[in-house]
């Protein structure tokens, strides 16, 4: 499937900005499951430092911004050519070494839920646990936007039995790690059957099976990821593979403004 998808991201300053840093992971890399035709990355009111490739394999961008600037805005767009491989995405690759993923951190520690979650998915084949794994998750932790944020653990969000793709990803690499999988985090996009514009990008998990390599699911749709996904970064969880984070110096209160689409 050839995928056309375009990402803008607005900032808004109610007072000039001094000085701030940001961090893009907007450009995906070709692989087994897609083929990147082009793209492109639109930056206004703010210069690019340095790019480079981190130790996950996501291209990153460092931005800086110094000044009188009140908006920055950066645009990402291109094609993508998908393919179906019913979730395998091969071999572990890159710097990052295979146990790294087997980690808890702050955002995917292993708690008394987590531990009680792995727990009833039962036995069978490695690929038949984890798929049942993403089915009762996708059943008790409902997507219910507002009631978690950027920081919230996976534990915290199984307990509140809400989230959003961000949570349902944390959960399953969370619970994934305590059955004795490495998990990782991923963000990319989705074309969605009913909506050509979104209001984010979306995020999935992968764990690494024996004699497949790494294995995506998704959660909030409970399905393996098709040729309607889009690859763009990875990492243990949210915070190495987020599209965009930053620092701010000085007292500017900050409006964000996010479009996504995608569309074949």
């Amino acid at each position: 499937m050839r995928l056309k998808i375009t990402h803008r991201t607005e900032y808004r300053y109610d007072a000039p900005v001094q000085y701030l840093l940001q961090r893009l992971r907007l450009l995906p890399v070709s692989g087994r499951t897609q083929t990147v035709l082009s793209w492109a990355l639109k930056v206004e009111g703010a210069r690019e430092e340095v790019r480079f490739a981190d130790h996950y394999g996501n291209d990153t961008r460092l931005l800086s911004v110094e000044g009188e600037r009140d908006f920055i805005t950066v645009e990402a767009s291109g094609e993508v050519v998908t393919r179906d491989t019913s979730g395998v995405c091969g071999p572990h690759q890159g710097f990052a070494p295979l146990w790294l993923f087997a980690q808890e951190t702050p955002l995917t520690m292993i708690g008394d839920g987590i531990r009680a979650l792995a727990e009833t998915v039962g036995k069978g084949t490695d690929i038949e646990r984890l798929h049942r794994l993403m089915a009762i998750i996708s059943e008790r932790v409902a997507y219910a936007p507002g009631t978690t944020n950027a920081t919230t653990p996976a534990e915290e969000a199984l307990a509140l039995k809400s989230g959003v793709c961000q949570d349902h990803s944390h959960i399953f690499a969370a619970t994934a790690r305590a059955m004795g999988f490495p998990a990782r985090y991923v963000s990319g996009y989705l074309m969605m059957d009913a909506a050509i514009e979104q209001a984010a990008s979306h995020a999935w998990a992968e764990a690494h099976v024996q004699g497949l390599g790494w294995v995506a699911f998704d959660p909030s749709n409970g399905i393996s990821p098709d040729e309607r996904y889009v690859r763009v970064a990875t990492g243990r969880d949210y915070r190495d593979a987020s599209p965009v984070s930053g620092i701010l110096l000085g007292q500017a209160q900050e409006r964000l403004a996010v479009t996504v689409t995608v569309e074949q």
